[in-house]
């Protein structure tokens, strides 16, 4: 019974996040910007982010998706607002190990996204709760360019 209740709890979190998406629209002033679209199942993901000396002030994201996909995003806007480049591509790597059933020795540093753990059961749902974090790695990568647009393949590891 009490894993049935923590299942419950997941999905509440998952579909409040999903109906009251945080940081949900566009910024005016992005630094980075990058959409990448699953094409396995359509998922799209449009983000933003204003980095200021090596930090994330402002984070925005819009697309469409399943449920996963959605609140994954909004999730992960809330886990690395306000931290470095650096804690926010440690965050990604912990997120991608997570969802692939490994265990993290930091899980609350993902906020909400550590209840996607459980996607790990679901080999095809992992690239829709992967791909905004995708994103966010790219984004953070590529942050000198202006726009970068991408596709998710089957071939990339933790997709």
């Amino acid at each position: 019974m009490a894993l049935s209740k923590l299942e419950n709890l997941y999905r509440q979190v998952i579909l409040d996040h999903t109906n009251h998406p945080h940081n949900k629209g566009s910024l005016n002033e992005a630094t980075s910007q990058i959409e990448l679209n699953n094409p396995t199942c359509g998922d799209v993901i449009q983000l933003q982010l204003q980095i200021e000396d090596g930090i994330i002030q402002e984070v925005k994201f819009d697309g469409h998706g399943c449920s996963i996909s959605m609140a994954s995003a909004s999730m992960m806007t809330m886990a690395i607002k306000g931290k470095t480049e650096k804690e926010a591509i440690e965050i990604v790597g912990n997120f991608l190990e997570l969802v692939q059933g490994e265990k993290i020795e930091n899980e609350k540093q993902l906020g909400d996204a550590r209840m996607l753990s459980g996607v790990a059961k679901f080999p095809a749902r992992i690239k829709c709760a992967t791909l905004a974090w995708k994103a966010l790695e790219r984004g953070i990568i590529q942050e000198n360019e202006t726009t970068v647009e991408g596709h998710l393949h089957t071939e990339e590891k933790g997709v």
